[in-house]
C-alpha cells in the first residue's frame, strides 16, 4: 500500500494537461503486463511440429556471426 501512496503523491504534482499522456502510459503498461501473464500461463500457443533441421547444429559460419 505504501507504493500506491507514493504514486498518488507523485500524481498530485503532474499538470492537468499531461494527465492524458500519463493515463495512456499506465493503461498500455498494464495491458502489456496482462498480455505477458496470459502468454506465460497458456503453453502450446504455437501449432505444428519442428522439423529435424531445427535440432541440427548451426554451420560454423553462422555460429561465428553470433560471437
Amino acid at each position: 500500500m505504501l507504493r500506491q501512496q507514493q504514486i498518488m503523491q507523485e500524481l498530485q504534482d503532474i499538470p492537468d494537461d499531461k494527465l492524458a499522456e500519463l493515463y495512456d502510459l499506465i493503461h498500455y503498461f498494464r495491458l502489456g503486463l496482462k498480455q505477458s501473464r496470459m502468454q506465460r500461463h497458456q503453453p502450446g500457443l504455437l501449432q505444428g511440429t519442428l522439423g529435424d533441421a531445427f535440432f541440427e547444429p548451426l554451420p560454423d559460419a553462422e555460429l561465428k556471426a553470433w560471437e
